[in-house]
């Protein structure tokens, strides 16, 4: 054994070589610019692919180099005397460029090589030898080269000189490859070189791979594996492909040509990351065999992707089991588990999949004739809708995540082949309720009724609309939970819905079936709705059935967006708007005011997580055109708020600021004014908020709350006096929702009867409301007069209500709304509606309640028209005040009636004469009432002495009213007929004599 001198090369680490075993280590050399990346020697020999051997150059580095008068030599693993071939020609590797050496050819192989850059006549080993990349012509000497004579040395299998250690053994199949397409160089060729690879032979004109660059994304084609077809039966292939970075431009056969199979039809990619598209087609003349068929896409940056596929043409295999029989009675499948061959025509194609159908059908109702076939884009491109096919595969039970059931379907494609083209197939007729969607899955059907749109929360973001015949309004909504009427109406409605999807179970780039008015709302209808049934996961989690539909639907608008509602006339418009978490500090941790590092208060923590509105200025700006938009059209008196962020008054402020601004831009007019705040608002990031108008409404005292620790979110009230005099007191709520279910087991979490979560703790919020807070309201206004608006997130029926109610509250949306013959609803949720927006009169403001409706401008739109910017494929935003919220606003119209009336015409009025008392200095008599009306007057009666001359002081004043004395008489009512007397006592000064008119009235100042 001996050690060669470490020597310094100028531009390279330091040299060293050993010997070991009789082998000699190569010099370390610092990375080289160009290296071999390629060494095949078995070109031409049995079994090999290509017919010559060849060396690989390639330019790792940065710059280009200019390899003119450079050359490739080859020596035996233990040979001294080394051949060269010279490259004389003129040549300037880019980076990222290969060089193609070929070499000596042999008597075998299959291909050609890739056009050579350099053709030589080295004849190398096929597993054994050394290559050396030499910057001169000057051949080497010796077994192992002196340090620097060359630039780069590759030594494989029993070499006895290499770089490192010696790469692995060659043979007439493979190849040394040097790893990372040519860009990695640690000097050792062991771990440089994979020598398990098929020759790749890369030349000049193969695309660039700069080393250190971000990869070049390739072309992505999509091919079939296989396309199989009977005999004399002509059928096609969709193929496409795609770059992310470029244009796909070019498809070719490129395999040997057989007659009667050809490229149809190509469609470039229109730009970059686009598809292009094209047809392989095999005509009915296509002798029976198996043909091999490569096709090769081209793009606009010179790269090429191949696939291959291979058509069969050839008897099908046999039917093992129709489609009815593999579907069977049941909800599964008896054959689930095994491998199947059946055969159907094509109905319908979706993103993971394709259906089949059975021609004939067994005329079974209990059995499906019908089949989901989930497989391959490329599988799914050897069918077109109408070809009768033969198809192998795996018979499954697919089961989404939520699912309460599963479906039946075929997996692990083997075999397709075509038998015959052009078939249609009938859709089945099918109503909506349907007991068992199961019956029909997998198959075409027609819905000849109209169908109405029940929910379009999953539009946007699935494709996804809720159907149903009618609307579905929740059970609880209409009866008692629990009761014989509320469980047929769950379970009636459990049957009525299934789900038009877009068949492609992504989030869509175009949003479907909006209208012209860039809107579709619950309660259109759309008809003759065909398509297969499918199942699977739907929006907001769980599974359900699904049409996918074969014929574009066409709806109806039936729900028509409407302006506020028109309400009978009354004195006073009171409205509850819940506003969607209204905040003016932003999930962004910005406010809007433009400062960062901002957050929200919830209990004690305050940061920008505890946010729950607008993302950010552009948003709030969005939302507050909509909301504002709605507060304006509604024109109320005074409205409650629910949702608005619980920092003091700032943001109910904001929104007033911009709601004025909206009314008379410019002006500075103020038309609503916030109510202040009571003293308690609660621990949670969202509190309720009353803002009214000054010109129509007066404040009686200040704000009233209920702190108690039941209530995260205090219900607030204030009492307020009209015009009139009339007073009432409003009470806005905002109740315990029914989401985010405990797991304690207690009476709150979901019991099953449509009320869901926490509402044992909304029953205690109710109870509290008007057995405690209520009470105290009533005694600081002196008015028994009471109005409950706000979200309660409770619907008619349910428990919270009924508390509400059985304390002599009444309800006006079921008085006036389905009094009036309509379904009341505010909300939408999983198709079905109810109210959770309530109006509760107490008894003594009932019968001044004239009208009550809830405007429909929210709740039936779709949620991917509002305000947010983030998760949508298109935006289709506009400020107009539809999806203002998710919830409906309430409008309720109330009379209020003056605590007093003027029954003067009513009643006869005669005064005694007036007797003066020496001892106490005063006048005195009497005035009689008589009530000529014919009707009973209700008391109490309040008599006005009008026109007293000055000087003179009625003594026994009840009071002053207009700045009159009046007396009162408290009397229930005076019959027709009847006459009441009063006492009246006068002092004077001066001369005047006493004298008055009478003015009575019925009621209290």
């Amino acid at each position: 054994m001996y050690t060669l001198p470490s020597v310094s090369v100028p531009g390279r680490r330091t040299v060293m070589a050993a010997a070991l075993l009789g082998a000699l280590v190569a010099p370390a050399f610092a990375d080289s610019s160009v290296v071999i990346s390629q060494v095949y020697g078995g070109g031409g020999n049995s079994g090999a692919k290509y017919k010559n051997d060849f060396i690989e150059l390639f330019n790792r580095s940065a710059t280009a180099v200019d390899i003119t008068g450079w050359s490739v030599q080859y020596a035996s693993a233990t040979g001294t005397s080394w051949s060269v071939t010279k490259i004389t020609k003129s040549t300037v590797l880019q980076p990222g460029q290969y060089y193609l050496v070929a070499e000596a050819a042999g008597s075998a192989g299959t291909d050609e090589l890739p056009t050579a850059d350099l053709s030589g006549t080295l004849a190398l080993s096929a597993t054994t030898g050394k290559v050396a990349l030499v910057n001169s012509t000057t051949a080497l000497s010796g077994a192992a080269p002196v340090a620097g004579t060359f630039v780069d040395l590759i030594g494989f299998g029993t070499a006895g000189y290499f770089e490192g250690s010696a790469a692995g053994t060659l043979s007439n199949t493979t190849a040394a490859l040097r790893a990372n397409a040519g860009c990695t160089d640690t000097d050792n060729n062991a771990n440089d070189f994979v020598t398990s690879g098929a020759p790749t032979p890369r030349n000049t004109a193969t695309a660039l791979n700069v080393c250190g660059a971000p990869a070049q994304p390739p072309i992505v084609p999509t091919c079939p594996a296989n396309l199989s077809l009977a005999y004399g039966i002509n059928g096609s292939a969709d193929l496409s492909a795609t770059d992310t970075d470029g244009i796909v431009n070019s498809a070719v056969i490129t395999s040997t040509a057989v007659p009667g199979i050809s490229l149809l039809n190509f469609l470039a990619a229109s730009a970059v990351g686009g598809t292009a598209t094209a047809n392989l087609s095999v005509a009915s003349t296509v002798q029976a065999g198996t043909y091999p068929i490569a096709i090769k896409f081209g793009n606009d940056q010179g790269q090429e992707a191949s696939c291959a596929i291979s058509v069969s043409v050839a008897a099908p295999a046999a039917v093992s089991h129709s489609i009815p029989q593999i579907q069977g009675e049941g909800d599964t499948s008896p054959y689930a588990g095994t491998i199947q061959t059946t055969e159907g025509v094509v109905t319908a194609k979706v993103a993971s999949g394709f259906f089949i159908q059975d021609e004939a059908g067994d005329g079974n109702p209990l059995t499906s004739d019908g089949l989901f076939v989930y497989t391959t884009a490329a599988n799914i491109g050897t069918v077109q809708i109408g070809d009768r096919i033969r198809i192998s595969g795996s018979i499954a039970e697919y089961t989404p995540t939520g699912a309460t059931r599963s479906y039946t379907e075929m997996q692990s494609v083997t075999a397709i082949t075509k038998l015959a083209g052009g078939i249609s197939i009938a859709p089945t007729n099918i109503q909506l309720p349907f007991a068992n969607l199961g019956q029909v899955e997998g198959m075409l059907v027609r819905f000849p009724q109209a169908l109405t749109l029940s929910q379009l929360e999953y539009l946007g973001t699935r494709g996804e609309i809720t159907l149903s015949s009618g609307r579905l309004e929740i059970a609880s909504n209409h009866y008692r939970p629990g009761t014989t009427e509320a469980i047929a109406q769950a379970a009636a409605n459990k049957i009525n819905q299934i789900i038009l999807d877009d068949g492609i179970f992504v989030t869509p780039t175009t949003i479907p079936y909006l209208g012209a008015d860039g809107s579709l709302r619950a309660g259109d209808t759309v008809s003759n709705l065909t398509g297969v049934v499918d199942f699977g996961a739907t929006g907001g989690g769980g599974a359900g059935f699904k049409l996918q539909p074969t014929i574009a639907p066409v709806f109806s608008q039936d729900n028509p967006r409407t302006d506020p509602p028109a309400l009978a006339a009354g004195n006073i418009k009171v409205a509850s708007a819940n506003v969607l978490n209204y905040f003016t500090t932003f999930t962004d941790g910005t406010d809007v005011e433009g400062n960062t590092g901002q957050g929200c208060s919830l209990g004690s923590s305050v940061a920008k997580s505890n946010c729950r509105g607008a993302d950010n200025l552009n948003e709030f700006n969005r939302q507050s055109a909509k909301i504002v938009g709605e507060l304006k059209a509604i024109n109320a008196d005074v409205y409650g708020l629910m949702e608005i962020q619980n920092s003091g008054e700032y943001t109910v402020t904001k929104l007033v600021d911009l709601l004025n601004e909206a009314i008379s831009p410019g002006t500075g007019l103020k038309t609503y004014a916030v109510v202040p705040k009571p003293a308690a608002t609660g621990t949670d990031a969202i509190r309720v908020a009353m803002i009214y108008k000054p010109s129509s409404l007066t404040l009686v005292g200040g704000a009233l709350t209920d702190a108690d620790s039941i209530n995260n979110r205090p219900p607030m009230a204030q009492t307020f006096q009209a015009a009139n005099g009339a007073k009432f007191s409003l009470v806005v709520n905002h109740l315990k929702s029914k989401g985010s279910c405990p797991t304690d087991g207690s009476k709150d979490t979901d019991q099953g009867d449509s009320q869901s979560c926490w509402n044992a703790t909304r029953v205690k919020q109710a109870q509290r409301l008007t057995g405690t807070f209520v009470p105290q309201v009533v005694s600081a206004a002196g008015d028994a007069k009471v109005l409950l608006i706000g979200d309660f997130n409770s619907y008619g029926y349910e428990d919270p209500i009924a508390a509400i109610t059985a304390t002599g509250f009444v309800n006006q949306l079921e008085r006036y709304v389905r009094g009036g013959g309509n379904m009341p609803y505010s909300f939408v949720y999983n198709g079905e509606v109810g109210y959770l927006d309530h109006a509760l009169a107490s008894a003594a403001l009932s019968p001044q309640v004239v009208d009550a409706a809830e405007w429909h401008n929210n709740a039936d739109e779709p949620t991917v028209l509002d305000y947010n910017t983030d998760g949508k494929p298109e935006d289709k935003y506009t400020s107009a005040p539809y999806r203002a919220s998710d919830h409906d606003p309430v409008v309720i119209s109330l009379n209020l009636q003056a605590p007093y009336s003027d029954v003067s015409s009513s009643v006869k009025a005669v005064s005694s004469g007036l007797v003066y008392a020496r001892l106490t200095g005063q006048w005195s008599g009497t005035l009689s009432i008589t009530n000529t009306s014919g009707a009973a007057i209700t008391g109490p009666l309040q008599i006005a002495l009008n026109g007293l001359p000055s000087g003179v002081t009625l003594v026994n004043a009840s009071g002053s009213h207009s700045g009159v004395p009046y007396l009162t008489a408290n009397t229930s009512s005076l019959a027709a007929g009847a006459t009441l007397t009063v006492t009246v006592n006068f002092t004077k000064t001066g001369t005047a004599a006493i004298s008055y008119t009478p003015q009575v009235f019925s009621g209290t100042f």
